[in-house]
């Protein structure tokens, strides 16, 4: 069964971006992932897992995590080698695809995911291999693949991808040289970080630079807790069940120490546009706001990139 759906790159229209970053979503938030009317089941399959869908999978715990409807068996215990330099194998970070049956957060956060967005060993869910809808013409003619390792080089090249994955931690600093993620060298944000085994929630701890950088922008990733490690998935910065808006309610920052978990900022509250699935407001195509706003939306992980961390103070973002 071919679908149209992707969690990453689809959005709505450059027309309805290029308006105010305030507003209600024109259509319904799933988005692409309405999967052509079928909705929710073709991803959580009430029954059976993904034999409830009509698939065979040689994974018999399919379906025990969020009801998923998707076959993981041909994805399961593979190696894939991310973007990245100085790490594992090779100029990459090494993720070893675990099956529904392991416990750790790239169960839910990686597996499920690559189940439809990957084209070189989960072929059974393809689908069109480029943004179902329209992109800004500041992207260029070029379709962007949606297919993780099928994406018009290499087959089976997963180098050009972000890492994700047990690999891909997270870490803070306190002064600008140490790590950012997996131990690379470089700098990341002044803060802290501590798990709560009884949630599975990653709590941070802004520093001065950080705190502020969170009001001007907001810190909305949601970092996985791998046996109280922080670690990047795919879920870390996309919300597949909302495609093309951000709620940013009453909830602020206040002064540097404040612990506090993603989904917090200190903008005002109101529906903000986003794309691709993006968990942050997230416009490129509003001018120049809109080109700083895609920039702090990275920098939530990559605070040594930030005009907070280099002394920067007029790097507003609306």
């Amino acid at each position: 069964m071919k679908r149209n759906f992707l969690i990453s790159m689809l959005f709505l229209g450059a027309a309805g971006f290029a308006a105010a970053q305030l507003g209600a979503p024109a259509t319904d938030v799933l988005g692409a992932h309405l999967n052509y009317g079928r909705g929710c089941a073709a991803c959580h399959a009430p029954h059976s897992g993904s034999w409830g869908n009509g698939k065979s999978s040689t994974d018999t715990t399919t379906g025990n995590v969020a009801l998923w409807g998707e076959d993981v068996g041909p994805l399961v215990g593979k190696v894939l080698v991310f973007g990245g330099t100085g790490k594992a194998t090779g100029n990459g970070y090494s993720e070893t695809l675990p099956s529904f049956a392991a416990t750790t957060p790239d169960v839910a956060g990686v597996l499920t995911c690559l189940s439809c967005h990957d084209g070189n060993y989960a072929q059974g869910a393809m689908m069109k291999n480029s943004v179902y809808e329209k992109l800004p013409s500041t992207y260029g003619p070029a379709a962007i693949p949606t297919l993780l390792g099928n994406d018009g080089t290499t087959g089976g090249n997963y180098l050009n991808d972000h890492p994700v994955g047990l690999a891909a931690t997270f870490g803070c600093n306190t002064a600008p040289t140490g790590q950012t993620y997996g131990g690379e060298s470089g700098y990341n944000w002044d803060c802290g970080l501590v798990s709560e085994p009884a949630t599975g929630s990653i709590t941070v701890t802004p520093g001065p630079n950080m705190a502020k950088f969170i009001n001007n922008y907001g810190f909305f990733v949601s970092l996985g807790n791998n046996g109280g490690t922080p670690v990047v998935l795919c879920t870390t910065c996309h919300n597949q069940h909302v495609m093309n808006v951000v709620n940013i309610g009453t909830q602020s920052v206040a002064a540097a120490g404040t612990a506090y978990k993603g989904g917090v900022s200190g903008l005002a509250t109101g529906s903000y546009q986003t794309m691709f699935f993006l968990r942050g407001p997230y416009n490129p195509a509003s001018g120049t706001a809109g080109s700083n706003q895609t920039a702090q939306f990275c920098r939530q992980c990559h605070g040594g990139e930030s005009n907070e961390m280099n002394g920067g103070t007029a790097g507003t973002t609306f």
